[in-house]
């Protein structure tokens, strides 16, 4: 059953149109690669379903509903509904592993025990108990992205969406961050990974949707890629 859905999505930045007429379904419990070159469309795509950006024209129904009719005032409460994974981390440099977790709780006014009870939780889960008084700055690329991931998961998603969450990665840690988001997949979430890394894609054997000059060019239920 879909959980994501676009129906005819277009994307226009004045004159520049970067995504054409869109229709794909994403389902629960879904691992999906979203893959193409730079300027394919992805990261916008992205966008779209984060609210950080509305189509030019077609509609966007993520549970039930169209997000493009939110309002303002809903877009926080929709936002928590979904983990999203960035490339660069985005982690705060002043604070420790435990805090840059749970901050995302603490702006949410959680009582102070509940954030300790579900911190606890997903920063085991990525394998970094032993780093909660640690900063930023004194872990590695791999350790920085799985507390990224795991400051995603603290309202326990439905949805998890990786932007290219190993491009600043070593194969080595690439690979155990593929397995820990394809872990969260088997808990039930939707997983959505952009990427243009075609090891990775052909490793993980997963449904891929090829993007090509904004517009979808394949949708295959298995395997690799070819661009």
């Amino acid at each position: 059953m879909p959980i994501i859905e676009l129906h005819n999505v277009s994307k226009e930045y004045g004159r520049t149109k970067v995504l054409h007429d869109v229709s794909v379904s994403f389902d629960k419990g879904e691992f999906v690669s979203v893959v193409g070159h730079s300027g394919a469309g992805k990261s916008t795509i992205v966008k779209l379903l984060t609210c950080e950006e509305v189509p030019t024209r077609g509609r966007i129904i993520v549970a039930g509903r169209d997000i493009t009719q939110l309002k303002p005032k809903e877009l926080p409460y929709y936002r928590r509904k979904i983990g999203v994974i960035f490339q660069d981390f985005k982690l705060l440099p002043q604070k420790t592993v435990y805090e840059n977790v749970a901050y995302a709780l603490e702006v949410c006014d959680y009582p102070n025990a509940d954030i300790k009870k579900r911190v606890s939780k997903v920063v085991e889960l990525v394998g970094l108990s032993h780093r909660v008084h640690n900063y930023p700055n004194e872990l590695s690329g791999g350790e920085r992205q799985r507390v990224a991931i795991a400051r995603a998961l603290i309202h326990s998603p439905k949805i998890l969406i990786a932007d290219e969450p190993s491009g600043n990665l070593d194969p080595v840690n690439t690979w155990e961050i593929m397995e820990l988001l394809y872990r969260i997949n088997r808990s039930g979430a939707l997983v959505i990974l952009t990427t243009h890394n075609k090891t990775v894609v052909d490793r993980l054997k997963k449904r891929v949707v090829l993007m090509k000059g904004g517009r979808i060019i394949s949708d295959e239920q298995s395997g690799t890629y070819v661009i």
